[in-house]
């Protein structure tokens, strides 16, 4: 008798990528390069711009505290230490408030902090 055992393989995980828009302050997700869903997002004020560029997240923290929210997703962006991250004011959300950093409701944030994992692209326009 033969058996044929199988490799094993990883479990099934959908490729999701970020785009966020910092004229109209929103982000959207894409799942498989579908579009998924978007949220309202905060961006940095005209004094401390959210950096444009291509990125990925290279970390991230559950409840990092203070202003950053319930989570924080960090990018690889030069000059700085910018992320995606919750607030602890969600009335600046939709707004041209921040010093560089993507803020969203925490509720939101952590959403797409379950789907996303290190290496997520972002793309910001």
């Amino acid at each position: 008798m033969f058996y044929y055992i199988y490799p094993y393989t990883q479990p099934y995980r959908a490729v999701y990528r970020i785009t966020i828009n910092t004229q109209t302050r929103i982000l959207t997700l894409f799942r498989n390069n579908n579009f998924y869903k978007t949220y309202m997002v905060a961006v940095g004020k005209p004094s401390t711009p959210t950096p444009k560029g291509t990125f990925k997240i290279i970390n991230r923290a559950i409840n990092p505290g203070g202003p950053f929210g319930a989570r924080w997703l960090g990018l690889n962006a030069p000059y700085g230490d910018y992320g995606i991250h919750g607030t602890n004011n969600p009335s600046s959300i939709g707004k041209n408030i921040s010093n560089g950093c993507i803020r969203m409701f925490n509720n939101q944030v952590i959403e797409v902090s379950n789907l996303v994992s290190i290496g997520t692209l972002v793309l910001i326009t």
